[in-house]
C-alpha cells in the first residue's frame, strides 16, 4: 500500500511556501524584499501602474470626480490591495494550519472627506476610516476560524502599512 502525499491545500503548493520558509529560517536575509511599481500618467486623470512583467493595471477617477470612469480609482485600488493581500492571508495562514477553505470573501469601504483632496480645506486626505468583513466557508470549527483571523491580522502586510504611520518619501526628480 503506497501513501499519499499531499502537495496541496487551498490550491496552495505546499512544497514552494516551505522552502521559502525553510530558506528564511536558515537565512534571515532572505526575508527582506524589495517591491517596486512604476506609473505612467495617460492623460486627464487616467494613468497605469506596471509591476513586473503583468501587463499595466489603469487608474482612473469617476464621472462626478471629472474622470472618464474607464478603471478604479487609487482608493478603490487601495482598498483592493487589503482586500487581496488579507486573502493570501487567509489562504496561507489556512493551509499551514491544516484548515480547508471552500471560499473567502472580503467586503471593504472606506469614508473619505474630498475637501482636502479639492483644496477646500487643510488636513488628512486620506481614509478616515476603513471597515471590512470577511466571511469564510469552511467545515473548520468557529474556534479554529477566529484563531486563522487573528493569525491573519496580525500578519498582512498591508494591513499593517496602511494601519500605521509608515514613513512615505515622495522626491521630485
Amino acid at each position: 500500500m503506497t501513501e499519499t502525499v499531499t502537495s496541496k491545500l487551498n490550491d496552495v503548493n505546499i512544497a514552494a511556501v516551505s522552502g521559502l520558509v525553510q530558506a528564511i529560517e536558515a537565512d534571515s536575509d532572505k526575508a527582506k524584499t524589495t517591491w517596486a511599481a512604476h506609473v505612467t500618467w495617460k492623460g486627464a486623470f487616467e494613468s497605469e501602474a506596471t509591476v513586473r512583467s503583468f501587463s499595466p493595471s489603469p487608474s482612473d477617477e469617476p464621472a462626478g470626480l471629472g474622470g472618464g470612469d474607464t478603471a478604479p480609482n487609487p482608493v478603490e485600488q487601495l482598498l483592493g490591495a487589503l482586500g487581496n493581500c488579507l486573502a493570501v492571508g487567509y489562504a496561507a495562514n489556512a493551509t499551514a494550519a491544516g484548515i480547508e477553505l471552500k471560499d473567502v470573501r472580503v467586503d471593504l469601504k472606506g469614508d473619505l472627506d474630498l475637501h482636502v483632496f479639492l483644496g477646500l480645506a487643510e488636513g488628512h486626505a486620506g481614509f478616515e476610516s476603513i471597515t471590512a468583513t470577511v466571511t469564510v466557508d469552511s467545515d473548520a470549527p468557529r474556534e479554529q476560524l477566529e484563531t486563522l483571523h487573528a493569525n491573519v491580522l496580525k500578519s498582512s502586510p498591508v494591513g499593517h502599512t496602511i494601519g500605521s504611520a509608515v514613513p512615505v518619501d515622495i522626491g521630485l526628480a
